[in-house]
């Protein structure tokens, strides 16, 4: 049995509720983190309670945003309380210091809860035990929790969790508590539905869209239609004649205007009525600048690059050189659920209610425009219909705010999917450019990658894959700077350099012969044999999900006529992912993908159906926009506004399976609602290779095209 000490500095905290239950609070920080500027303001961040009629009930911190934490989370706490993970409920944590950080995002949700969620289930459980133990003035070594009851081993007597949660209350906190034995586990690891799977099929109000509330009314708004450009006038005379239109009012400082209407439809048609005049403040960029400036800048390299190992130019000079430019374009996140948000602003109060992947920092943004103390800002959230870290942005609740407060009522504002494919802050563009140099013993001597990003962003990732298993190795990271909002798009930076370090490691394998998968194996024992400089992977779990893969594809065995193989690999998020595309080609050389598979080393699996779910959407996903998806700019404005030249994988072209498996571990879990995205991409262009011999290196591509 594992232990694990609960003191109070893990604030482990009990307390009594008002019907007579049991509380357990838990940490879910580290103790060197706080979320407060003064050590009162630091308090336990998430409770669980067991009321009198035994209701057990967790306050889930995190938003709800597809990633399965209202699934997964009550699973780990029914493991340690040994009670059907369906007993269960949950109940979405409004903001409050006292839940710490409530930010969804950076596959964060399960891996920073795991432990301290056991941690709070156990100790529920020990103090629940002596409750029954002192109640029938038995030994605690002769009774044990089971199905929500503790029962008395020689008699068979039991008591409910409900029936004791009073007692348990009053009762210290143990300072020494046994989290149970992985090999014991009954709950975690196997496969459990979405818990909202109904309500999402019928079509149940879950989502933020969904709210109605007394008085409100729907805003609808125009916004700039291309970056550069701000607010000079407007005409709303015809606007206020559609039926239905109740208000038009602008909002300077954000160079809007928004019109308020008694359903949606008449909002839009408000806005469509709407005459606006606009002037131009900044430069208007387009996409042919950025890349014609992206290779000026990648014939040169930075003064200060990201790593510098040994010396590349020396090799390079005696050595047979490889050159290859990879390019990819600007994505929107273009989230199923259209941004939306709802807001109250009256009598000195603040509501909010919408989704958001950072509340806390939504509430602080509120706080500042709309010049209220955040003590009168109250914000909930609702299940969310994507994030992909679009909603680490405030705009949209900031905005709905101070609608509100302009008009003195409650509103609910829509983004149309054109406002949102036009005002985006968009996975930004990048291109790079890989020298390499093949050494006398047909290795890689030499590497060097110059990459270029628009916008303030990081184009590379410096101690990545293969860093430290080549001797001389150079990374120069470039940013043009631009007026384009850009922002966090799933797995930064590793959605673009994976496709590219990938590809151009396939590119060096077939140069020196060598089969792709036993090039980076080989490479993964020079790091752990002699390694040069530091690197953020670790050899044995890469080297597991690529064995693995291998295995799962048959690699190198296959003798299906037709069919062509494409590897890569990618850590993120403390996660390891390695993928083969299996591609088949028709008589008339229509190529088509048949399977995906994919191994993966997360750690601990707590939901497989869940985990399975997020690897094989983050699949689709990361060949939805290696296929099809970008953004262009002309003059500022996106040149792509809606779904009809925005495009995404459909079921026509997606992979006929997707085949995932998972290494065993018992590890804490890590990561894993971005790390499946990122080897896709290259995966595919390598397949395609297999299939034409022709190198894919600008995305996205289409297969008729290839």
């Amino acid at each position: 049995m594992s232990k694990q000490t609960v003191s109070r500095r893990d604030f482990i905290k009990v307390t009594s509720i008002a019907s007579g239950g049991l509380v357990v609070g838990f940490n879910l920080l580290s103790t060197e983190t706080a979320v407060a500027d003064t050590p009162a303001e630091f308090k336990p961040n998430a409770f669980v309670s067991i009321d009198s009629k035994g209701v057990i009930t967790l306050m889930s911190p995190n938003p709800e945003i597809g990633q399965g934490v209202k699934t997964a989370l009550p699973m780990i706490l029914a493991e340690e309380l040994n009670v059907q993970w369906d007993k269960v409920e949950v109940d979405m944590a409004p903001l409050d210091a006292k839940y710490g950080n409530q930010m969804a995002g950076g596959s964060g949700a399960i891996k920073t809860r795991y432990t301290p969620i056991r941690q709070a289930g156990a100790t529920a459980r020990q103090m629940l035990i002596t409750a029954a133990a002192q109640t029938w003035g038995v030994s605690e070594a002769d009774c044990y929790a089971e199905n929500a009851f503790v029962i008395h081993k020689p008699t068979g007597k039991k008591l409910g969790y409900g029936e004791l949660a009073a007692k348990a209350a009053t009762l210290p906190v143990p300072t020494d508590v046994k989290l149970k034995d992985p090999k014991d586990f009954k709950i975690i690891g196997t496969r459990v539905g979405n818990i909202d799977n109904k309500k999402i099929v019928t079509g149940q109000p879950l989502y933020g869209i969904d709210t109605r509330r007394e008085g409100m009314l729907f805003a609808v708004v125009q916004r700039a239609p291309a970056f550069g450009k701000v607010l000079k006038s407007f005409d709303d005379t015809e606007a206020r004649k559609v039926a239905g239109v109740k208000n038009v009012i602008s909002i300077p400082s954000r160079d809007l205007v928004a019109i308020l209407a008694t359903s949606t439809w008449a909002a839009k048609k408000g806005k469509a009525a709407l005459k606006v005049e606009w002037e131009d403040k900044t430069k208007l960029e387009s996409t042919t600048e950025h890349n014609a400036t992206f290779i000026e800048m990648l014939n040169k390299t930075s003064a200060n690059p990201g790593r510098n190992d040994g010396d590349v130019e020396a090799v390079f000079a005696k050595g047979k050189v490889i050159e290859a430019v990879y390019e990819v374009p600007a994505l929107s996140h273009a989230t199923m659920e259209p941004l939306n948000f709802f807001a109250d602003v009256r009598d000195g109060k603040v509501d909010l209610y919408g989704p958001t992947q950072v509340p806390s920092s939504l509430r602080s943004a509120v706080a500042r425009e709309l010049k209220v103390p955040q003590e009168s800002i109250t914000l909930k959230m609702p299940r969310q219909g994507g994030g992909f870290g679009r909603k680490l942005q405030t705009d949209n609740g900031v905005d709905a705010a101070l609608i509100s407060q302009a008009a003195k009522v409650p509103v609910q504002m829509l983004w149309t999917r054109e406002d949102d494919m036009q005002g985006d802050f968009y996975r930004p563009a990048y291109m790079y450019k890989y020298r390499a140099a093949i050494g006398p013993d047909n290795s890689i001597a030499a590497w060097h990658l110059n990459a270029a990003v628009l916008a303030d962003r990081s184009a590379a990732i410096a101690n990545g894959f293969p860093a430290a298993s080549i001797p001389n190795f150079r990374v120069d990271n470039q940013s043009l700077p631009s007026n384009i909002r850009v922002g966090a798009w799933r797995a930064p930076t590793s959605n673009a350099v994976c496709f590219a370090d990938e590809s151009f490691l396939d590119e060096l394998a077939h140069e020196m012969k060598k089969d792709p998968i036993a090039l980076r194996l080989e490479l993964l024992d020079k790091y752990k044999n002699s390694p040069t400089g530091r690197s953020n992977y670790d050899v044995d779990k890469f080297k597991s999900v690529v064995n693995l893969v291998a295995e799962m594809s048959n690699w190198g065995k296959n003798k299906k006529p037709n069919t062509y193989y494409g590897f890569a690999m990618h850590y993120s998020f403390s996660t390891y992912a390695a993928h083969v595309v299996e591609l088949t080609k028709s008589a008339k050389g229509e190529l088509r993908v048949n399977k995906v598979y994919c191994a993966v080393n997360c750690g601990k699996v707590v939901n497989q159906s869940g985990a399975e779910g997020q690897v094989q959407g983050a699949i689709v996903d990361g060949l939805s926009h290696a296929m099809f998806s970008k953004v262009t700019f002309k003059n500022g404005a996106v040149e792509q506004t809606n779904f009809d030249k925005y495009k995404f994988l459909r079921m026509n072209s997606a992979p006929i399976d997707v085949v995932v498996k998972f290494v065993p571990s018992e590890d804490a879990p890590t990561g894993l609602g971005e790390p499946g995205l990122p080897p896709a991409a290259p995966a595919l262009a390598n397949a395609i290779f297999a299939a034409t011999g022709k190198r894919m290196r600008k995305l996205p591509f289409e297969l008729d095209k290839a």
